[in-house]
């Protein structure tokens, strides 16, 4: 009769475990295509050497508005040292939705906020980067590695002060 352990039985499941995910471990570059307001493509190739802040949020969205405004201010600090900050709306870009938000309405907010808006309107980029709400922040290597995530927002934090440190470690 075999007698195994909790010791060994929690270390097999966690053995197991990490067959069944390896890819949550060793994630590597992320692959993407995002489209601008102005119907610019912007993707992960075109943004390899530099750092990119992804800032996930909905138009709709209180926090959002907050997010921008940390968005602006960061973009605006680390201007000419390689890294590229934007803002990704998850709205939808289908009329018939009721999260629909067109692109005039996205182009309004990036003139008020003074940000650079990109449109991941099914969401596929930010479930992919594991965005499980909004609003969240998803930093990105030079090699297009997920090198710091922050999800959901405190009203109350300082998310400005929160991503310069994150940033300052990855440049």
């Amino acid at each position: 009769m075999l007698t195994i352990t909790r010791k060994a039985t929690a270390i097999a499941v966690f053995i197991f475990a990490l067959s069944l995910a390896p890819a949550a471990f060793s994630q590597g570059p992320a692959e993407f295509s995002l489209r601008a307001i102005d119907n610019e493509a912007v993707t992960a190739q075109s943004l390899r050497g530099e750092v990119a802040v992804l800032a996930f949020g909905a138009s709709w969205l209180p926090l959002s508005r907050n997010q921008m405004e940390s968005v602006k201010k960061l973009a605006d600090q680390y201007a000419g040292r390689g890294v590229a900050v934007y803002w990704v709306s998850v709205d939808s870009d289908n009329s018939k939705s009721k999260n629909f938000v067109s692109d005039d309405q996205l182009r309004e907010l990036a003139r008020k906020y003074k940000v650079t808006i990109l449109r991941d309107p099914d969401g596929a980029l930010s479930r992919k980067l594991g965005v499980d709400q909004v609003p969240a922040v998803v930093i990105l290597d030079k090699q297009g590695n997920v090198a710091a995530s922050i999800g959901g927002m405190d009203p109350n934090a300082n998310l400005t002060t929160q991503l310069s440190a994150r940033l300052d470690k990855i440049l």
